[in-house]
């Protein structure tokens, strides 16, 4: 028997996101999302962790954002839908309330990563302009960009990822200036290399704890990789294109990092980088101080960092319309513009909670935004991958009619030992702050989880066992099982 949408109170069809990617658009947005605010901000905070040898955290989260990208990748080609990691729990797992988490935890690591970019954001354009570092123009400022960041993604996916190209080009030309005009002060005797190797650590850790923090910050420079999973459906021919777009952005973004903490350290001393908003600004001022291109460090950042936050509120938006659509979560938020095509409820959601959280962490000035909320997307995103890494596992056994990508048995396994222990707080050396907010965020989930629950039952859906099936049958497009539990 058909139901239509008008007695099952269901939302009416919406139309289908529209395919703009392919492999070159793929790899301009997987590298200008991991090439934006980590390594523009928090250089200087690895530094401060493990002294000059601050390469050595970024080539350990490269490894172990590889091992878990190979996860993704069999993951995405074999399901090339939105959603993400959220869909691979569901599918792995079929419990409602674990799928809601890691949607939420998956969506809050976005907003967080996005404000974390405001933050910097702000920072550079008070530099750029001259504006001082009074907290309120800090505040009004970040708030105005993560507006005009709305503004954009409203607009379309085309224009978006249009918008993304430009600012990529623009993030990596900056980072290559860096490294160039570093190299010409290197090669007339400005550099001190001798801190490269030197390895030093905060006096409240040991040797394992200060690599493990360092790590778990360098970490959020690495990631990135994962919000592209959540554009498989603007994506053409997913299965085909994902692992050698992947892998590629994720070596050539290794390549930069490396270099790039290498030369800061030789130019500029640890004790500078440490607590810097702007390390790379400081470290072309250091090498070149008569040289024109220095003062457009800061204004490039500000496109680095653009880019890092309209990815991130991108791929939040898309991550809810995808669960929404799946129905996971409240209907509304599937609403997509009818001429856009945009999701525009979820765009929304997502920049009210952004500008919240962005107001919240500039209370305190005092604060290190970018490392605060910089970290605690790290501590998000870890957690989200060591599952990420079990439901290869668990997964493995199911087939689907197309070919796709298949990692190692042994890498999921490394990979969730080793995001499980960057995310403990006595094996990562989390500050306090990063969980706190975590938890703030995860126990607005499970409220809006519960109101969703209840809404879902006064309309008739009954329990939670129900619910699960459901959703289960909808997320694996089981029109039978679906036309059953409606």
């Amino acid at each position: 028997m058909t139901t239509t949408a008008q007695s099952t109170g269901e939302p009416e069809t919406q139309p289908e996101l529209k395919k703009v990617m392919g492999p070159k658009l793929l790899l301009l947005f997987i590298i200008g999302d991991i090439l934006g605010t980590g390594i523009y901000a928090l250089t200087g905070q690895v530094a401060a962790e493990v002294g000059g040898a601050a390469w050595v955290p970024f080539i350990i989260a490269f490894v172990v954002a590889t091992i878990t990208a190979c996860s993704y990748l069999e993951l995405v080609t074999k399901y090339p839908q939105a959603a993400g990691a959220a869909l691979y729990a569901h599918k792995a797992f079929g419990i409602h309330f674990v799928t809601f988490l890691i949607c939420f935890t998956v969506m809050s690591s976005g907003i967080t990563s996005a404000s974390a970019a405001a933050g910097a954001f702000a920072s550079n354009f008070a530099i750029g302009f001259g504006l001082g570092d009074g907290p309120g123009i800090a505040l009004l400022t970040a708030l105005a960009f993560m507006i005009l960041i709305a503004a954009v993604n409203l607009r379309g996916v085309a224009e978006s990822v249009g918008l993304n190209v430009v600012l990529t080009l623009v993030e990596l030309s900056g980072l290559l200036l860096v490294i160039f005009i570093s190299a010409f002060a290197i090669f007339g005797g400005q550099a001190d290399f001798s801190r490269v190797v030197a390895f030093a650590t905060p006096d409240d850790k040991n040797v394992f704890l200060a690599i493990s923090t360092a790590t778990s910050l360098a970490f959020f420079a690495m990631v990135g990789f994962e919000d592209s999973v959540n554009m498989a459906e603007e994506t053409k021919n997913p299965s085909k294109i994902f692992p050698k777009v992947m892998l590629t952005g994720l070596g050539i973004t290794a390549v930069i990092y490396v270099l790039v903490s290498i030369v800061a350290v030789a130019i500029v001393p640890v004790g500078e980088l440490a607590g810097n908003d702007t390390p790379l600004v400081t470290v072309v001022q250091t090498a070149a101080p008569d040289f024109p291109i220095s003062a457009l460090i800061p204004f490039i950042s500000l496109f680095a960092v653009a880019n890092s936050a309209l990815i991130n509120m991108m791929m939040a938006s898309r991550l809810l319309y995808g669960m929404s659509k799946q129905g996971v979560l409240p209907p509304f938020l599937s609403k997509v513009l009818p001429k856009r095509r945009t999701p525009w409820a979820a765009i929304l959601f997502t920049t009210v909670i952004a500008l919240g959280l962005t107001s919240y962490v500039s209370i305190d000035p005092a604060n290190p935004i970018a490392v605060l909320l910089g970290g605690t997307t790290s501590l998000l995103l870890l957690a989200v991958f060591s599952v990420v890494n079990v439901c290869v596992l668990v997964l493995r056994p199911k087939r689907v009619e197309h070919k796709h990508f298949r990692t190692p048995t042994a890498l999921p396994v490394i990979g969730s030992i080793a995001c499980i222990a960057l995310v403990l707080p006595w094996t990562s050396g989390r500050p306090p702050q990063q969980y706190a907010i975590a938890g703030i965020l995860l126990v607005l989930g499970i409220v809006l989880w519960v109101i969703t629950y209840l809404h879902r039952r006064s309309s008739g859906y009954g329990g939670a066992a129900e619910l699960d099936t459901r959703a289960l049958a909808v997320v694996n497009q089981d029109p039978a099982e679906v036309e059953e539990t409606k």
